[in-house]
Parts: C-alpha cells; structure tokens; sequence
C-alpha cells in the first residue's frame, strides 16, 4: 500500500510552489512527522512531513513547479522501492532497509561542514559550493548562519570541487563584459520572480497615487522615555515606534474606512477590523506578516505580536496563514536609512502607509524655530475607491494621533 504526497493548500490567490528542498533521500525509510520536503511559495517556506510510515519514492525533482493537488512522492508501507520512475528525483537504487537511517539533519550535526545550525537552503548552498560551515560566522539568532552568510562565504571558501561544479555563466564570465568588468548570472528565487510580478500587476490593475505629509515624533519619543522600563517590565515586551503607528492607522481607518477596504468586481468589501500588514526584511527578501485585528490590541498586544512574526520571519517559519489577509499595510523604509519613497499597494488592498527615517529638522513650533525629529509619511492608495479627501484625511489622522497620542487613548 503506498501513501500520496500531495501539495496543499498554500493560502489564498497561492496556487503553485517549487520544490525546494528534499530533506529525505529516495528509498529512505520514514516515520509519522517526519520532515521530507521544504516547499517554496511566493509567500513563505513550508515544510510538509510524512503522514504514514514507510519507504520514501520521490516523484518530482528539486527546482520544479508544482501546483495544489499534485502528487510529489509516495510512501510506500513496508519494503524498498521500485524501479525509478521518468520524472522523479534521480538517484542510486539501494540495498532493502532494515533500520530508519540517520536524519540529514542528524548527519549534518554530526559532519564538520555542518556544526552549527542552519536552514535546508543554507545546508543546500554548502554541500554544492564545498563549504566548511564550521568557520562561517553565523549572524542569526543564536549563531545561525543564514543564506547571507553563506553566499558572503562562497567566494573565499568554495572548493576545487565546487568550482568544478559551477555552470558556464558563473565560471566563465566574458573577459569583456560591458563596463570592463566581470559579471555573473544567478537565477532569481521564486520569491524575488513573483514579488517582480505582483509589482508590475498590482500598477498595471489599481490607480495609485502617493500623498505625504510630516510628522513630529516629539511627543512619541517622550512617551516612550518615560514609561518603556516600567512598560517592558509589566508586559515583558519593549515598546517600539511600531505599536503607535498601526494604532494610529486604526484609528485613521474608523474615520475613512475605504482605505481599509478593496474591490470585488463592481462592489466594495468593507472589513469591520483592521489586519494590519506589517513588512519585514528577511534575506529571502520582503514578506509581510499579519496582526490580526490590530484594531482590538493594546499597545503591548501589537508589540508582543510584532515581536513574534519578526522572529518567525528571520528564521524563515512563517505559516500561509501568518502572511494572509491583510487589509492595509506598513512598511518602514526608515530603517534602511531612506528619507522619502512612494511604497507600492499590494493587492487587493487599497492602502499602504510608507514610514521613514527620523531626522531632527529645524521646524516652526508657534514664533520659535525648534530642532524636532521628523518624519516624512507617503500614503499610496488606490484611486478608484479612495477619493483625495479620503487620502489626505486619512494621513492628517495618523499625524494628529502621533503628535497628541492622548487621542489614541481617548478615542478622539
């Protein structure tokens, strides 16, 4: 009796992936819940895992398209598998197993090249370039190396046999590139390919238009001076810039709720709540988790929940579900040091608040010339159901509620 390995559901408008890694060997022996295959989506990693003991047969190779539905890999009860079937991951036919063979991760725990922790796209990047993962410097949680560390360690450490293995467009770069220089042809990932995609689309299908304003962050800072000791020691979290900003947005959404809806067809959907996208740089590139019902949260909800998708994101463990439904966006360029920028929507959404680095400007405060930190908000929207007004409104909300946050409390 064999078992069907088939892609599910990957969340919505999601209806293909890669293969990403295969984390068991075919004719490998596998138990209940055991990790076999990382699946790549333009949303996020996910791993699917063994639902029925027996023999792995894989069906689909590394680097290939699947869709919702297809059949990667059987499970076989009992005995080794057959012969090779034309589309399936090659590899050399073993003798029966008689015992469960060491787990990759297990056997890479136990080999010099891989004594440190480290993601199946990292382990992937050493056994192809020969690295010895033992001396890369890891610079995620917990000495983690990550992707980024890998590739920085390629060039210094790859190895003649790794060198070997490069393909022309790596090894045997023009010696008169353009420019005079060498040049080197990496293929995108799928989730650089299908965030290049939804960009062109989301200008192609929405009216997008951008409106800024300024905000002072005096007040925000003196707040968090005063109170973010006794904050972290009451909720055990720190209190960021992050939490006031989606609460301002929240309320700016109550009084113009079309920048918190989207378009059907020739009808708006109007959500009742706000769930709040919030992007986040990963070395996989930009992924935006979700906060749901940021509007019902206090300000230590949002911050504790903030705290635990970005750490979910940097160690690339994000669910479908944690980067679903989204019904307005944040995205804070200001920590890459950018002054001024006209984020993209992501559709169906039909707002998007784009925040900036904080720069102490002189400004008019009443008859006085004052040093205030300031920062520059742009609020793209998309103009078919969001009128200027609408806009502009929206954006004066969030800079009346960050400069007097007392509204944020009083609900004014």
């Amino acid at each position: 009796m064999a078992f069907e390995v088939k892609i599910p559901s990957l969340g919505e408008s999601v209806t293909e992936a890669v293969i990403g890694t295969w984390m068991r060997k075919d004719g490998d022996v596998v138990s209940v819940d055991d990790p076999i295959v990382e699946l790549e989506s333009d949303k996020a990693n996910m791993e699917l895992v063994a639902e029925a003991p027996g023999t792995l047969e894989i069906l689909r190779r590394e680097g290939e398209n699947v869709s919702v539905g297809d059949v990667v890999a059987r499970i076989v009860e009992g005995g080794a598998v057959g012969k090779s079937t034309p589309g399936k991951a090659t590899q050399p036919e073993s003798a029966p197993v008689t015992a469960p063979e060491t787990r990759p991760q297990e056997a890479d725990e136990a080999s010099p090249r891989a004594s440190k922790p480290a993601s199946p796209a990292v382990r992937r990047i050493v056994e192809e370039r020969g690295l010895d993962l033992s001396v890369v410097e890891g610079t995620g949680p917990g000495g983690r190396v990550t992707k980024a560390d890998a590739l920085r360690a390629v060039a210094p450490a790859a190895s003649p046999a790794a060198t070997a293995r490069a393909t022309p467009a790596t090894s045997e770069a023009p010696a008169s590139a353009p420019g005079g220089g060498d040049q080197r042809r990496v293929p995108m990932s799928r989730l650089r390919q299908v965030i290049a995609r939804r960009l062109v689309e989301a200008q192609q299908v929405a009216a997008i238009l951008t409106t800024f304003n300024e905000v002072d962050l005096t007040a925000v800072q003196k707040l968090r001076a005063s109170y973010k000791e006794d904050f972290k020691a009451r909720h055990d979290v720190g209190l960021g810039y992050m939490s006031f900003f989606v609460k301002a947005c929240c309320a700016a959404a109550a009084a113009v709720p079309e920048l918190n809806a989207q378009i059907d067809g020739t009808d708006i959907v109007y959500d009742d709540h706000v769930h709040m996208g919030v992007a986040v740089g990963t070395e996989r590139g930009l992924v935006v988790p979700v906060v749901r019902r940021a509007d019902q949260l206090s300000f230590a909800e949002v911050e504790r929940e903030i705290t635990r998708l970005a750490a979910l994101a940097r160690d690339n463990k994000l669910s479908i579900d944690d980067l679903s439904g989204a019904t307005f966006t944040i995205s804070n360029g200001g920590v890459y040091g950018s002054l001024l920028s006209t984020p993209i929507l992501t559709p169906p959404q039909s707002g998007i608040l784009g925040m900036h680095k904080i720069e102490k400007r002189p400004v008019v405060v009443g008859e006085e010339i004052q040093i205030r930190p300031m920062m520059y908000l742009a609020l793209s929207y998309d103009h078919r159901i969001v009128d200027g007004e609408g806009a502009v409104t929206f954006l004066v909300r969030v800079k009346e509620a960050l400069e007097d946050p007392a509204r944020l409390l009083l609900g004014v």
